[in-house]
C-alpha cells in the first residue's frame, strides 16, 4: 500500500463506483440527501447525520422554508458555531431549480456578519423576535447569551437549527445542551439538528437517551455520498509511525505534488516541539527553497528540488494580520475553483469543520486527536468531489512509542487510541449492513446482487445494492431486535456501539496484546456489558440483538479488510468483494462464529508489519504487566453465559473442555462458586 510519497503506509482503501448520483437533483432542485429530509419535514425534532458537503446546509433551507410557509412557524434562527460557517446560509434561488420559494437572509439578521461581541448581538436576537422577518443566522455563542437572558419561551412557535450539533454535549456545564434540553422540555418549538459526525462516544454524550428518542433521524451515509460522486474514487486511511522529530519524517508522507492539508500537533501533545513557528519552517525548508511571500495572499512560495514553486498557506501564524491575510485569500470566492491557487495548507486549530477546500487530496495529522468527531471533520476536508481528483487520503503521523521515554504509557494510551479511530473510520466509510437471521423459508431481496452463484437457499448469502450503498446478510442463529429502540440502534446507530467498544481500553488492550485471549471474552462478555450500560432500558434479548448486529458489522468490515492486500487500481479492495469472499469462505456463517473472531487481529497484523520489532515488544510487555484476573462483575457475565450454554447443550460448561471459551465459561462459573463459599464462611 504505498502513498503518493515514498513511504509505505498501512490503510484501509475504499472504492466507490463515481454513479453520479450524489450530484444529480431532482425536480425540485434537491440531491438525493436533501430529498430524504426533505420527506421528513413534517416531524417536530429531525436529526440529519450526514457527511461534510453533502449538501446539509441547502436541505435545511428547503425544511425550514416548508415550515415557514406550510406548517404556522413565525421564524427560523440558524445557529452556527462559528462565523465563517454563516456563510453557508446566504440567500439562495431555490426557486430556479423549481422549489416554491428562495431562501433570504436580510443583510442585518446574518449575525454572523456583523461586528461586534456574542454578547453584544443579543439585543439584535430580541430585535428580530419582535420583528416581521423570518430568518436570522446567529453562532452558537451569541443563541446562548440570548436564550440566558430572555428564556426558552421567548423562542416559542420558531424553527431551530443547530448546524454542527456535535458541539452541544449532555454534560450540565455545557449552556447549549441545557437550552435544547429545556426546549424539549417545554416542547413549544421545533428543532433539526445536522451534523457530520455525530459520536456520543466521545468523551461527553451529545443528548441524552430521552430527548434523543424524540428526533426522528435522517441518515446519508459516507458510503452514498461518495459513491454518488463524478472524480473521487478511492479514499484510503492509514497511521505512519515516527520517531525523533516529525518534521524530519514528514516528507516519507508528505507528497508535494499533492493538494494536502497539513494539521501540526497542539502544543501540548506529545508529538509537539513546543515551537510551533519553528516546525510550521522546518517543514517548509524540508519541501524547498523559500522564495519569499505573495504580497497579494501572503503564501509562502517555496520552490522544490525539481523546480516547482508550491504555494504555502501558513494558518499557525500568530501574527492576527498575517494569518487573517492568508485566511481571507483563502475564502477568496474568485479561487474556489482555481486548483493552482494554492498548494498547501499548514494549521493548527483552523481549516477543519466548515473548511472549504475542493482541491484538497491529502489531509495530514500530526499527533493523535482525541475527538472521533475531529477526525471526521478533517478526513472530511479531503473528501470533496472535483475534476481530476480521483484518490483522497488521510494519514495520521503518530510518535513511536520509546521504551527510554518517561511517559511511554501515555505514548502507547495514544497508540491505541489512535488505532480505535482507524478502526471507527474503516466502520463509518464502509456500506450499511441490515442483518436477517438464516431460515429454512428466508428468500433473496430484490434489488439486491448476490454475487456470481446467485442467491442459494441452502447457504447463508451476502446481497449488495449498490444504489443504496447497503448490503443485506443472513446470519444463521442471529437474535432480531423486537423494540423499536432496539431497531432503531441496529439500523441508525451501530456506528455508536462500535465507537464504545473500539475505544473501551481493557478491550482494545486485550484484543491486540493478550496472547491468551479468548475472542468471545470480548465480543460476548466486554461487548455484551458496554450495551448493558449504554441502553440500560432495552431488555436482556433486545441487548443481545444489539450485540450480534454489533460484532457482525465490525468483524465482517474487518475481515474484509487485507492489511496486505494489494491496494492499486487493478486490485481493488472493495468492501464488497472482501465480505463476500469471507462469507464464501466458512462452511456457515453463524453468530458463534463471528463471535469467534477477535476484532482486533487485524489492527494487530498492520502494527506488527509497521512498527519496529523492539518497540512493539516493549508495548506487549507495559501491557501484559497491567493483566487483571478476573472481576466479580466479569464472572457474573460469563455465569450468565454458562447458564445459556446449559440450556442450549443440556450441560454445564467443562472446565477441561480443549474448547477455551467453554473452559473460560467455567471458570467463571468456579470463580463465582468461590467467592459464594467464602462469603459464606464470613
Amino acid at each position: 500500500m504505498t502513498s503518493g510519497a515514498n513511504k509505505t503506509i498501512p490503510s484501509v482503501s475504499v472504492s466507490y463506483a463515481r454513479n453520479g448520483t450524489a450530484t444529480k437533483s431532482n425536480e425540485l432542485g434537491m440531491r438525493p440527501m436533501q430529498e430524504r429530509a426533505f420527506e421528513r419535514r413534517g416531524e417536530q425534532y429531525l436529526l440529519i447525520k450526514s457527511p461534510p458537503a453533502s449538501g446539509k446546509s441547502r436541505a435545511l433551507m428547503f425544511i425550514a422554508l416548508d415550515k415557514l410557509h406550510h406548517q404556522g412557524l413565525k421564524q427560523a434562527i440558524i445557529v452556527v458555531p462559528e462565523r465563517s460557517i454563516g456563510a453557508s446560509f446566504h440567500d439562495e434561488p431555490l426557486s430556479q431549480f423549481g422549489f416554491f420559494a428562495d431562501w433570504t437572509v436580510a443583510p442585518r439578521w446574518n449575525l454572523c456578519n456583523a461586528p461586534g461581541s456574542d454578547g453584544g448581538k443579543v439585543n439584535s436576537v430580541k430585535a428580530f423576535l419582535d420583528s416581521d422577518d423570518r430568518v436570522l443566522v446567529c453562532t452558537h455563542a451569541t443563541f446562548r447569551f440570548a436564550v440566558d437572558k430572555y428564556g426558552v419561551e421567548a423562542f416559542d412557535g420558531r424553527l431551530i437549527a443547530v448546524d454542527e450539533f456535535h458541539h452541544v454535549s449532555a454534560n450540565p456545564d455545557n449552556k447549549l445542551g441545557a437550552h435544547l434540553a429545556a426546549f424539549i422540555g417545554r416542547d413549544k418549538t421545533h428543532i433539526v439538528a445536522m451534523t457530520g459526525s455525530y459520536f456520543r462516544g466521545d468523551a461527553e454524550p451529545v443528548l441524552m437517551p430521552e430527548d434523543e428518542a424524540k428526533f426522528d433521524t435522517v441518515t446519508y451515509t459516507y458510503y452514498e455520498q461518495l459513491n454518488g460522486y463524478q472524480h473521487l474514487k478511492r479514499l484510503d486511511i492509514g497511521y505512519f509511525f515516527y520517531s525523533g522529530a516529525y518534521s524530519d519524517d514528514i516528507l516519507k508522507v508528505l507528497d508535494p505534488a499533492e493538494k494536502t492539508i497539513v494539521h501540526i500537533p497542539s502544543v501540548t501533545s506529545r508529538e509537539s516541539t513546543k515551537d510551533k513557528h519553528r516546525e510550521v519552517e522546518h517543514i517548509i525548508e524540508e519541501l524547498g527553497d523559500w522564495q519569499g511571500t505573495d504580497s497579494a495572499t501572503g503564501f509562502q512560495l517555496v520552490k522544490t528540488a525539481d523546480g516547482r514553486v508550491l504555494r504555502i498557506a501558513d494558518l499557525v501564524d500568530d501574527d492576527p494580520s498575517k494569518r487573517d491575510r492568508v485566511s481571507a485569500a483563502l475564502k477568496d470566492p474568485a479561487q474556489k475553483n482555481n486548483r493552482d491557487y494554492v498548494d498547501i495548507i499548514v494549521a493548527l486549530g483552523m481549516a477543519k469543520e466548515g473548511f472549504d477546500w475542493i482541491w484538497c487530496e491529502h489531509a495530514l495529522t500530526v499527533g493523535y486527536r482525541s475527538s472521533l468527531t475531529e477526525i471526521v471533520q478533517i478526513i472530511g476536508r479531503a473528501t470533496r468531489d472535483a475534476p481530476g481528483k480521483s484518490r483522497a487520503r488521510f494519514t495520521n503521523l503518530i510518535a513511536e512509542p520509546d521504551a527510554s521515554e518517561q511517559d511511554v504509557v501515555e505514548a502507547v494510551n495514544d497508540t491505541l487510541k489512535a488505532i480505535a479511530a482507524s478502526l471507527l473510520m474503516e466502520q463509518v466509510l464502509a456500506p450499511r449492513f441490515n442483518f436477517t437471521p438464516k431460515r429454512p423459508d428466508s428468500n433473496p431481496i430484490d434489488g439486491y446482487d448476490y454475487g456470481e452463484g446467485g442467491y442459494d437457499p441452502e447457504k447463508e448469502n451476502v446481497g449488495f445494492n449498490e444504489q443504496t450503498g447497503q448490503f443485506q446478510i443472513e446470519i444463521k442463529g442471529l437474535v432480531e431486535p423486537k423494540s423499536e429502540e432496539a431497531q432503531r440502534i441496529c439500523q441508525e446507530d451501530l456506528n455508536e456501539v462500535i465507537a464504545a467498544f473500539v475505544q473501551d481500553k481493557p478491550t482494545i488492550e486485550r484484543g491486540m496484546f493478550d496472547e491468551e485471549l479468548v475472542p468471545e471474552e470480548l465480543t460476548q462478555v466486554r461487548l455484551g456489558k458496554i450495551i448493558k450500560d449504554k441502553y440500560p432500558a432495552l431488555d436482556d434479548e433486545d441487548q443481545e440483538a444489539v450485540r450480534q448486529h454489533a460484532i457482525a458489522a465490525l468483524n465482517l468490515t474487518q475481515q474484509a479488510v487485507n492489511p496486505d492486500a494489494d491496494t492499486t487500481e487493478s486490485g481493488n479492495t472493495a468492501l464488497i468483494d472482501g465480505v463476500r469472499k469471507f462469507a464464501l469462505s466458512v462452511t456457515e456463517l453463524d453468530i458463534d462464529l463471528i463471535d469467534r473472531i477477535n476484532p482486533f487481529s487485524q489492527a494487530y497484523a498492520i502494527l506488527a508489519k509497521e512498527m519496529n520489532a523492539e518497540n512493539l515488544k516493549q508495548i506487549e510487555s507495559i501491557i501484559s504487566a497491567k493483566k487483571v484476573q478476573l472481576t466479580p462483575e466479569e464472572a457474573r457475565d460469563l455465569a450468565r453465559r454458562a447458564l445459556k450454554f446449559k440450556q442450549e447443550r443440556g450441560r454445564l460448561p467443562d472446565i477441561a473442555s480443549p474448547d477455551a471459551w467453554e473452559k473460560r465459561m467455567a471458570e467463571g462459573v468456579a470463580f463465582l462458586a468461590r467467592m459464594r463459599a467464602e462469603a459464606a464462611d464470613g
